[in-house]
């Protein structure tokens, strides 16, 4: 075949793009799809203790069988796919719940929205028992308050001593760290006082050892030298104090508008990060402060504004390909219910139907934010409540339980065609979605709401799952 281009000139331009690539690779490792938990837990200090997980388990337990005692009144509440058309008469109710129990493969095919929350609704459950909390953040900041400094000290302290208790007595929940207050002038000092009184505790309680996936939390960072100062911190602690090198690692916050673009116009978030090191894991959103920080009065503040969706994006696309991992912020709209029983008097029916109402309708408002977040693909967020907890991981099993039909029968078919162009239904998939099929399985997987059976029913292999990327599946397959 005629070739214009010599050997040496086709060397040369690989040569070329051989170092452009290799400089890319070193930029965007790619997204790790080790575990991530799907939230974090805020609570104050003050209220900390090694047992805190399964406290809030119990009184996330209490909630839901209070509010939601069964299957299909969840279901309802949240609004989850068909929920509508689910049964009210009890007996119906109760037949069906028999044959769920018993065959639910049969009333899957012929219920499918029975099927989904009643899974749902026994997975969330289950979680509470066994796993209620996946991260927990040992809060000295918003969630603590301003306090004495005397006061605050002896709560480092004591956040020190229960964490040495959980790790001896296997308390604690998989990830955990705290958050320190900001490195602003007014709380610099107090900030970097906590941080290495808590550490100084934990290093002489534990000799050494911290809990896994510990991390510290920046928030309101605004300049670079926030997060490399704080990097420096942890370096010079981390050697003093016995811990392992580079075991010590942070995550920063972006709750303002200058986190986002600085005065000379640029995107912050990567100078920010930069500046972290491989210190750096993590960057979490801050709706409230975010919105404040763009003048957006307290009425329209909210998870879903706008404001919110531009600040997502541009965080989520400058970190794409980093490895580092990115969560999203609260609802502040608490399930609590206006009244309270006392030790004489138990809630009439009518205050009851009141605390319903106020419950149903946070638990509601948390889930269709947990939805948008999980749509623009943040895979984690802020509980602050234990009664949040159920809706957090109901919300989670829903998105990835919804889409595994429909997911499973489009890769399996763009499997079988070798990665060809295909159609499945209505449905075109090109080489493009490849990639987002399998990290639909992947995110799922990593979170427990899809199990590694059910991905193995599209047809891949566990070899080609480990691989974590779809061109190289398709790239192997070829050549076979």
């Amino acid at each position: 075949m005629k070739l214009t281009l010599t050997h040496d000139e086709v060397n040369a331009y690989c040569s070329e793009l051989h170092d452009s690539n290799a400089d890319f690779k070193l930029h965007y490792p790619a997204d790790s799809f080790e575990r991530q938990p799907v939230h974090t837990v805020y609570g104050g200090a003050n209220l900390f203790k090694a047992g805190f997980a399964a406290k809030l388990g119990e009184v996330a337990l209490k909630t839901l069988d209070t509010y939601a005692p069964n299957y299909h009144v969840f279901a309802r509440v949240l609004g989850l796919p068909g929920a509508d058309a689910l049964p009210t008469n009890p007996i119906y109710v109760a037949s069906l719940t028999r044959a769920l129990e018993t065959n639910p493969d049969y009333v899957r095919e012929i219920k499918p929205a029975a099927w989904l929350a009643f899974t749902v609704y026994n997975r969330v459950l289950k979680k509470l028992q066994s796993e209620p909390i996946e991260d927990n953040r040992i809060d000295f900041e918003d969630g603590y308050g301003n306090r004495p400094d005397d006061e605050e000290d002896g709560h480092a302290v004591a956040a020190a001593d229960e964490v040495a208790k959980g790790m001896s007595d296997n308390l604690l929940s998989p990830f955990i760290g705290i958050r320190v207050k900001t490195f602003s002038d007014e709380c610099k000092v107090r900030s970097i006082r906590t941080l290495d009184i808590f550490l100084t505790r934990l290093a002489e309680k534990t000799g050494g050892q911290l809990p896994p996936n510990f991390i510290v939390t920046l928030p309101k960072v605004t300049t670079p030298t926030q997060v490399s100062t704080c990097a420096k911190i942890l370096e010079n602690l981390e050697a003093r104090l016995g811990f392992a090198k580079d075991s010590l690692r942070m995550e920063i916050m972006i709750e303002t508008t200058q986190s986002i673009i600085n005065h000379q116009g640029e995107n912050t978030v990567p100078l920010l990060v930069a500046a972290g090191g491989d210190r750096c894991r993590s960057a979490i959103f801050g709706t409230y402060d975010y919105t404040a920080s763009c003048n957006i009065t307290a009425t329209h503040q909210s998870h879903t504004h706008p404001a919110c969706d531009f600040a997502r994006h541009v965080l989520q696309v400058s970190l794409a390909g980093t490895g580092i991992t990115i969560s999203d912020g609260a609802t502040t709209s608490m399930p609590i219910g206006p009244h309270k029983a006392s030790k004489d008097a138990a809630l009439s029916p009518q205050q009851m139907d009141e605390n319903r109402a106020v419950v149903h309708a946070a638990w509601k408002l948390h889930y269709d934010n947990i939805m948008h977040s999980m749509r623009h693909a943040y895979y984690q967020g802020w509980d602050l409540n234990p009664g949040q907890l159920p809706v957090r991981y109901a919300a989670v099993d829903t998105f990835f339980l919804s889409g595994l039909q429909d997911a499973s029968a489009r890769l399996n078919a763009f499997l079988n065609k070798a990665a060809q162009a295909t159609l499945v239904g209505n449905t075109f998939d090109d080489a493009a979605t490849g990639q987002g099929l399998l990290n639909f399985f992947l995110r799922g997987m990593a979170c427990g709401a899809i199990t590694e059976q059910e991905v193995l029913a599209t047809g891949i292999t566990l070899d080609e799952l480990r691989s974590r990327s779809f061109v190289r599946i398709v790239n192997n397959r070829a050549k076979k």
